[in-house]
């Protein structure tokens, strides 16, 4: 998880395996910051966790109205905690379980993220998530879902679900209010990601579909807004994933109608690459921290920096930046 807070200290989130790479082993949350824009790290820090219960999926937003940052995790693939921090991530509060507020009774799996929130610009705070509704584990049982907050994370509610066969998602509010959730398909095999919208604040969705732009070897993936038409001098919306039929050639992508279509695609990394989520830097650098190795895309997580130029060959850029 990828974010900014409002005096530009980039935080980013990820879980300790300490013991090995498997989902389980994730005992710990750990965070490094950076207060130049990337330039250094402070040391590790660990926000969250213990070596008796797997802690994991950290998922931060920030409330830009408040400058509070917002994490929220699990632990056991099921309860669901926030934590906060007033001052960019250097200190954080004590964990508050928000597992009954953000799940239903039939639920049997219920992770947030990966990946970090949005808010709109009525306020809310969303988060994204994916959940079981059947013992049976089968993948048509697999559902994508969002939670909300109206007062600037102090209560947390459960948000509209997909339909079965979703998996891990991300979101992003259109110029017009909707809202985008790029998906995960819960089907392996197929190989392309799939989107919903939603026109009332992420209350009902529409029936996914799958978009043949974006092929997928069955990821999660990141989206952000980068820049809208009221504040600079076009809309432009990313977005990041491996695109192929395996975890590799992590890709960034640029629409430039509202995540119709997708317009301009830019390698990121060749090799092996797999789960990513993007930031914005208020100098407009783009921050995408992303799995990559040599061999196998889990060796080691990266930070990449750069601009719109770098994406598009020199063919785009902010007017006035």
């Amino acid at each position: 998880s990828l974010v900014i807070g409002n005096d530009g200290t980039i935080l980013a989130f990820c879980e300790g395996r300490k013991y090995g790479p498997g989902d389980h082993e994730a005992g710990y949350l750990l965070l490094k910051r950076s207060t130049d824009n990337g330039v250094t790290w402070g040391e590790l820090q660990q926000v969250a966790g213990n070596t008796e219960n797997p802690f994991h999926n950290p998922t931060a937003v920030v409330d830009r109205d408040t400058g509070v940052v917002w994490l929220v995790f699990n632990q056991e693939a099921f309860a669901t905690f926030t934590i906060h921090s007033r001052d960019s991530g250097a200190t954080w509060s004590d964990p508050v379980e928000i597992t009954k507020d953000v799940t239903a009774p039939e639920w049997v799996h219920h992770v947030v993220g990966p990946g970090s929130g949005i808010q709109t610009r009525s306020g809310r705070l969303i988060l994204t998530g994916d959940h079981i509704d059947n013992t049976r584990g089968d993948w048509i049982f697999s559902r994508s879902h969002m939670i909300y907050s109206d007062d600037h994370g102090a209560n947390w509610k459960m948000g509209g679900r997909l339909k079965g066969g979703t998996n891990e998602c991300e979101i992003v509010e259109t110029s017009d209010g909707s809202l985008y959730m790029t998906v995960r398909s819960a089907d392996r095999s197929k190989n392309h990601r799939m989107c919903s919208w939603s026109s009332d604040g992420g209350d009902t969705w529409s029936d996914p579909t799958y978009v043949d732009e974006l092929p997928d070897p069955v990821c999660q993936a990141s989206i952000r807004r980068y820049t809208d038409a009221d504040t600079h001098d076009r809309d432009r919306i990313l977005l990041a994933n491996p695109a192929s039929t395996t975890r590799d050639h992590l890709t960034m992508r640029i629409s430039y109608d509202e995540c119709k279509t997708w317009a301009v695609s830019k390698v990121l990394s060749v090799g092996p690459s797999a789960y990513s989520d993007m930031a914005i830097a208020p100098d407009m650098t783009v921050c995408c921290l992303y799995d990559k190795g040599a061999k196998r895309p889990y060796e080691n997580i990266t930070l990449a920096q750069f601009n719109l130029e770098w994406i598009t060959d020199g063919a785009d850029h902010i007017e006035g930046v």
